[in-house]
C-alpha cells in the first residue's frame, strides 16, 4: 500500500506560495486544536464555535447553526464583476475511536478520535478561507466555504443541502479534498466520474425454529440458513452485475446461538453493499430481497429484512475535475505526481452536493511512512503529515483563481 510508494521526503514545496507557506505553523496549531476536541455528527458544538470564532476575528461574514452544527462562510472577489460562485466544503465530525496515538496533540475526549482527517479538512477550509479574504483584490466571483456536520453519521450533506445552503447566492459548482493515507505526501488523486461508491445497507433476521442438536429433523436450522444466504449473496455481484461495474456485497456481522448443541431459532446478520454506476440503484435491494426469501422459503424459515441507502456514489464532473486537475499538476510536482486510478469503495455524501450542482471531490496525498504516519483510515493510530495542509490550501487557491478567470 503506502509503503511501495516514493518516499515524500523529496517533496517540492516551493510551488507554494510564500503566504501560504508562511500559513502553515497557524494550519498546524488549528489541526491540532481540534484534533484534541473531536465530536461525533452532529455534536460539533466546540469545533462550530472555533471556526465561527475564527471567521468572525477576520471579518468573514457567515452563518452558524445550519443542520444543527452547520456554517457556511461567504467571501466575495473584488478583482472582476462576476455573477459565478464557487463552493468549497469541508466536513467536522470525528469518529467514537479511542486514540492510541501517544502524542501532544492526542484526543482530550474519550472514545472520539479524528481518525479520518476531518480536522485538517476544517484547518485546510480555515486557511483558505483566511487568505481569500485577505486576498479578495486577487479573485472575482463569490466562495462560499461549507464546514459540514456528521458526514461519517448520519450524513450532514443533505441536511444542509435542504437548508438552503447552496442558494442565495446560488452556488454553480463546488469542490472538496479528502486528505488520504492511501496516497503518500506529493500526490494528488483526481478523475472524471466515479471516485467513490454508492454505499447500502441491510440487516436480516432469519426465523427458524430451535431445538436439540442432536434432533435437526425437529428443527428449522437458522444457521444453515444463514450460512447459504450469505454464499448466495456474493453471486449477486458475480453472476447478476455486468463484470465491467465494480460492485461489494460484504456480510460483516453474523451472530446465532448460545450453545454447540442447541439448534438456533434465529440468526441475525449486517451487510453493506456498495457500487459506483447510478444506474444499480435499487436492483441490489430487489435482487437481495429475492435471494433471502428463495432460500428461507427452500428450509422453510421466515426473514425480517431492513434495507437502505445511506450515500449515492461520488460522480465528479469532467469540467471541474480537470480543473482540479491542472492545478494539481502546477502545485504538486513529484515522481507519482497525479493518480487518475484512484477509485475507492468508501462512501462519502459529499456525493449529495454533486448530485445538485456540477464539481469535483478529490484525495490529497498525506500519509509518510517514514514518520510513522501511514496507518489507515479510522485505525486508532491514525494520523497524516502535516505538510499536506498548505498544500490543500494552495490548491484551493488556486482551483477559485482559476475558476474565476
Amino acid at each position: 500500500m503506502v509503503s511501495t510508494f516514493p518516499n515524500p521526503s523529496s517533496v517540492d514545496l516551493s510551488r507554494i506560495r510564500l503566504a501560504i507557506r508562511s500559513l502553515q505553523p497557524q494550519l498546524v496549531e488549528w489541526r491540532r486544536r481540534l484534533h484534541q476536541q473531536p465530536e461525533l455528527g452532529f455534536q460539533e458544538k466546540l469545533t462550530a464555535e472555533f471556526v465561527s470564532q475564527k471567521l468572525q476575528e477576520w471579518g468573514i461574514e457567515h452563518k452558524t447553526g445550519i443542520a444543527h452544527t452547520g456554517i457556511v462562510a461567504t467571501i466575495k472577489g473584488n478583482k472582476l464583476p462576476t455573477n459565478k460562485v464557487l463552493a468549497i466544503r469541508a466536513d467536522m465530525d470525528a469518529l467514537p475511536i479511542q486514540e492510541l496515538n501517544e502524542v501532544p496533540y492526542k484526543s482530550q475526549h474519550e472514545g472520539v478520535m479524528h481518525a479520518c482527517g476531518h480536522d485538517g479538512h476544517t484547518a485546510i477550509a480555515l486557511g483558505t478561507a483566511y487568505y481569500l479574504q485577505q486576498h479578495r483584490q486577487d479573485f472575482s466571483g463569490t466562495v462560499k466555504i461549507i464546514f459540514q456536520p456528521a458526514e461519517e453519521s448520519p450524513g450532514g450533506a443533505k441536511p444542509m443541502i435542504e437548508a438552503g445552503v447552496l442558494k442565495n447566492p446560488d452556488v454553480d459548482a463546488i469542490i472538496g479534498l479528502h486528505l488520504w493515507n492511501n496516497l503518500p505526501l506529493g500526490t494528488v488523486g483526481v478523475r472524471a466520474g466515479a471516485l467513490m461508491a454508492a454505499v447500502e445497507c441491510f440487516n436480516c433476521t432469519i426465523l427458524g425454529k430451535g431445538g436439540h442438536g442432536a434432533l435437526p429433523h425437529q428443527t428449522v436450522d437458522s444457521v444453515v440458513v444463514a450460512a447459504q444466504i450469505v454464499n448466495a449473496l456474493q453471486t449477486i455481484v458475480a453472476r447478476n452485475v455486468n463484470p465491467i461495474d465494480s460492485a461489494v456485497v460484504t456480510v460483516g456481522e453474523l451472530h446465532a446461538g448460545t450453545k454447540r448443541n442447541v439448534i438456533a431459532d434465529t440468526a441475525r446478520m449486517s451487510a453493506t453493499v456498495r457500487y459506483f454506476n447510478p444506474s444499480l440503484k435499487g436492483f441490489f435491494k430487489e435482487r437481495v430481497e429475492q435471494i433471502i426469501a428463495g432460500i428461507c422459503q427452500s428450509h422453510g424459515a421466515n426473514y425480517d429484512l431492513e434495507y437502505w441507502s445511506l450515500y449515492p456514489p461520488v460522480i465528479n464532473d469532467i469540467k471541474i475535475a480537470e480543473l482540479v486537475r491542472s492545478v494539481a499538476e502546477e502545485v504538486v510536482e513529484t515522481s507519482l505526481g497525479i493518480v487518475p486510478e484512484c477509485q475507492t469503495m468508501a462512501a462519502e455524501d459529499m456525493s449529495f452536493f454533486l448530485e445538485e450542482v456540477p464539481g469535483c471531490y478529490f484525495f490529497l496525498g498525506s500519509a509518510n511512512p517514514a514518520k510513522d504516519l501511514a496507518y489507515p483510515h479510522h485505525h486508532p493510530r491514525f494520523d497524516f503529515d502535516e505538510t499536506a495542509l498548505a498544500m490543500g490550501v494552495e490548491i484551493f487557491i488556486r482551483c477559485v483563481e482559476k475558476y474565476f478567470l
